[in-house]
């Protein structure tokens, strides 16, 4: 197989491809910065890290420390949700921690529309952001959430489950009433 001279192209669109590459694999991206010294200065540049999801990072590799503060100082929608579940649902520091989330779901962060939108739902009676769950993603993450049977778990706070009654009375029809209803099994 015949490779592509990357190292050929402008080096705006090597930044293209950098970019790219760091929002599709975290292997791949390491890979490229170990080819070259360009590559590698390309992948250690601002901007890059926006990019970068640290969630589909493997869990056997330790994340140094610097790369998500690096990350977070970029505003990497992946951290910014980490950051923000954290500080709302550990530190119970609710402001902060919504207010992150809902960065990470402005800027389009799929993982984070429905964490931010159930949250707001459940503990500030707020459904309008229902309306940003992507139609693709609910039958996909209602099936995650059956398959590990999140939902009023054990490990939820005694304010999270005060909520379960007026989040299911006032906001569980009207979901199921939306037009994606042919895509959520009831």
């Amino acid at each position: 197989m015949e490779y592509f001279p990357l190292l050929e192209l402008s080096e705006e669109i090597q930044a293209l491809v950098v970019e790219r590459v760091a929002r599709n694999s975290f292997q791949d991206l390491y890979g490229l910065k170990a080819s070259s010294k360009s590559m590698k200065a390309l992948a250690e540049r601002r901007g890059v890290y926006h990019f970068y999801d640290v969630l589909y990072v493997p869990w056997e590799l330790n994340m140094p420390s610097s790369l998500l503060k690096s990350c977070y100082t970029e505003g990497n929608p992946s951290t910014l949700y980490i950051k923000g579940v954290q500080l709302f649902f550990s530190f119970g520091l609710k402001e902060e921690g919504i207010s992150l989330m809902k960065r990470a779901a402005d800027a389009g962060y799929e993982d984070v529309v429905y964490t931010h939108a159930m949250t707001r739902a459940i503990f500030w009676c707020d459904g309008q952001y229902f309306a940003g769950i992507p139609r693709e993603s609910v039958q996909r993450i209602g099936k995650l959430v059956r398959s590990v049977k999140w939902g009023w778990g054990v490990w939820h706070s005694d304010k999270f489950r005060q909520h379960r009654v007026i989040f299911i009375s006032a906001y569980l029809p009207s979901f199921y009433s939306c037009q994606c209803a042919t895509h959520v099994e009831r």
